[in-house]
């Protein structure tokens, strides 16, 4: 169960909490301070005790006096701090910076080194404005078919913002970059993975803010005229997109993450496995 705790002699009520809630599930309660509306709607994020300005919001028992101070010239602290970035200023990124970008590109490892990415980069706010007006457009008309109503249902909340005319799809960014492989390169899918990864670092030592942006990655599957406004090229295949620009908002700290599971290996012990869980594991390796 996910819970947030609030200190109340420290918080100043600013909302800024609830604003950043990737899921929507923190309102204020009577007294104006932050509470949980709906714990099941928590990914764990932790970007509420992040983003508070005053160290107020505790959140499972991880109080923010434990995490890090955020220091965008180590690179290590850029790992620890990075946020998916939902809030955008309306500003343009410069052409000075996006340039700093584009020259970074080129040094991008690929499997077999075969160099052959394309970018897609959304360089002014009014080209991106356009995009997200047809997506707009072609997604109203897609919501409409009552064939869809039971998968539509399941991201009711974002669909009913989506009507209203939030942009719960590219967040207000003003600009965007969709990494494209050739479908016959060596590592199709892996390449514009890592390519994301390079991009968004590098991009945070700039003072930009990223999104990994899987409902624009879905619109792209779904609209080929996207791809095409995004000139991606025939035979490629737009593996994913990340939104780009000035953070509306700024983070105090680093989260305080759960450690993944580390195997620890100094020598090797061979088991004997059954036939039938070998099968199993060459099924697992093979999903998705």
């Amino acid at each position: 169960m996910n819970t947030i705790t609030i200190d109340k002699s420290k918080c100043t009520h600013c909302g800024l909490c609830i604003e950043d809630c990737v899921s929507g599930c923190i309102e204020f309660d009577s007294e104006k301070f932050p509470q949980m509306n709906d714990e099941s709607r928590c990914i764990s994020c932790q970007h509420c005790l992040s983003i508070c300005p005053t160290g107020a919001l505790s959140f499972n028992n991880k109080n923010p006096e434990n995490s890090q101070n955020i220091d965008y010239n180590d690179i290590l602290s850029l790992i620890k701090s990075r946020r998916s970035i939902r809030q955008y200023k309306e500003d343009e990124i410069s052409q000075e910076t996006i340039k700093k970008l584009k020259e970074m590109l080129p040094f991008i490892p690929t499997g077999c080194n075969s160099h052959s990415l394309h970018f897609s980069i959304v360089e002014s706010k009014s080209a991106m404005d356009t995009i997200r007006e047809r997506v707009r457009e072609l997604l109203l008309k897609t919501i409409s078919y009552k064939a869809l109503a039971p998968i539509m249902n399941k991201f009711s909340r974002y669909k009913d913002a989506f009507v209203k005319g939030e942009d719960v799809i590219f967040r207000g960014a003003p600009h965007m970059i969709v990494v494209s492989s050739p479908i016959t390169a060596p590592c199709a899918t892996v390449d514009p993975i890592i390519a994301l990864s390079y991009i968004e670092l590098y991009a945070q030592h700039l003072g930009l803010g990223t999104c990994w942006c899987g409902f624009a990655q879905a619109c792209l599957k779904f609209y080929p005229e996207i791809c095409e406004m995004l000139e991606i090229p025939s035979g490629y295949k737009p593996v994913y997109v990340m939104l780009l620009g000035y953070p509306k908002v700024k983070y105090q700290r680093t989260p305080q993450p759960e450690p993944y599971k580390i195997s620890e290996i100094t020598e090797i012990h061979e088991k004997d496995s059954c036939f039938f869980c070998r099968i199993k594991r060459l099924v697992t390796n093979f999903i998705r």
